[in-house]
């Protein structure tokens, strides 16, 4: 369990992202014009799976710069950021800290399931990416895309794509197709050639979006 607050956790970074870096750029004329555009940064994560978790409900449905400010706001809430830190905050904080009634429940189910044994964060080095959302999925509030975007952000897993994200298909039309709409399948095809490294696609598509990275 997590025993720091979440901007004392160290940043961890993935062993594999030049690799990957050098395989984009070779298989792909976007991202070979996208890549150098951002230096040395790279994913992160601060290798804390419950802030993680945390993280990605109190971004569901609002912009970046949104999920930023109400995290900020419910992260003061707490002098470290844990799950028996979170059970014991009242519904009321949480709500004028500026999370709705819903995600208030949704984060209270998940410091419920680390506190109480549910999860077992030691046993997902050991499982595929499918097996561990699997899991995520049955804590309320957590569907598939936040189950992905923890598998890229606490797990670095380095081939997730993450079909139903906003900013990737937003981002995918602007770089591809000239703004035109586009479907799952033209996003699936378009990332065959990514991989095994579409995490990374996906975090470059992201940052031509938004220059400024995300750290969950």
């Amino acid at each position: 369990m997590p025993d720091a607050a979440p901007d004392s956790t160290a940043i961890a970074t993935p062993p594999w992202w030049r690799e990957a870096c050098a395989h984009l750029s070779k298989k792909d004329r976007v991202m070979r014009r996208l890549i150098p555009q951002y230096g040395d940064a790279c994913l992160e994560s601060r290798g804390n799976a419950f802030v993680t978790l945390a993280r990605s409900i109190v971004g569901q449905q609002i912009s970046v710069k949104a999920a930023q400010s109400v995290w900020d706001r419910f992260a003061a809430l707490l002098a470290a950021f844990t799950p028996q830190g979170v059970l014991q905050l009242g519904a009321h904080e949480m709500r004028a800290a500026g999370l709705s009634a819903r995600k208030v429940e949704y984060l209270r189910d998940l410091a419920r399931h680390f506190d109480d044994g549910r999860i077992a964060p030691a046993q997902w080095r050991a499982m595929t990416d499918e097996a561990i959302i699997s899991e995520l999925v049955a804590i309320r509030g957590i569907g598939r895309w936040t189950a992905e975007m923890f598998l890229i952000f606490h797990m670095m897993r380095p081939d997730v794509l993450p079909l139903d994200d906003v900013g990737l298909i937003k981002g995918v039309s602007r770089n591809y197709f000239g703004g035109e709409p586009v479907s799952r399948l033209d996003i699936r095809e378009l990332a065959q050639a990514w991989q095994p490294w579409r995490s990374a696609a996906t975090w470059y598509i992201w940052r031509s979006l938004d220059p400024l990275p995300v750290v969950y």
